[in-house]
């Protein structure tokens, strides 16, 4: 379990950082080139560990389901959504949302068993849990308003004014 603790903390570590480089990008280029060197990019890395790691067992793909083809496919949308939802709500904010919607579709593709996932049975404190991270969300907006700005003005006698 510490294991898997750890690749998970690594993950969400390496989404916050590559959300932050995607969205420098997209401010100088645009959502479908971000898009596209991160996807081409990841595929040459992964391509080319891939071969390093697994060898020619790489290619062995005949016990997959062809429905699994598309999960590259989904990696388009992960990429423009995030990439744009930054764009209009702010790095942290956006991410809640995602992790948000995340956790509330896992939740119910587990419980329901959807896309030959074992089913778990749906508990109320999943539910609670769901919801106090949407709650976490909407306080964290909130709290982004009740900031006062007060802008420094240097005036010509040479005195700082509030303004």
């Amino acid at each position: 379990m510490l294991l898997g603790l750890l690749f998970a903390i690594m993950a969400g570590t390496l989404v916050g950082v590559q959300n932050i480089f995607n969205s420098k990008v997209n401010e100088k280029t645009g959502s479908w080139t971000t898009t596209t060197l991160v996807l081409g990019l990841g595929f040459l890395a992964s391509f080319m560990l891939g071969l390093f790691f697994e060898g020619w067992k790489m290619f062995d793909l005949q016990q997959m389901k062809g429905w699994y083809w598309f999960s590259g496919l989904l990696g388009i949308g992960v990429v423009a959504g995030i990439v744009q939802a930054i764009k209009h709500l702010g790095p942290t904010f956006a991410i809640s949302i995602v992790l948000t919607s995340q956790l509330g579709f896992a939740v119910l593709w587990d419980s329901l068993g959807w896309m030959g996932l074992e089913k778990v049975p749906f508990t109320w404190q999943q539910f609670l849990g769901v919801l106090v991270i949407i709650a976490g969300a909407i306080v964290f907006k909130w709290s982004e308003g009740s900031e006062v700005n007060v802008e420094v003005i240097n005036s010509k006698l040479g005195k700082k004014i509030e303004a």
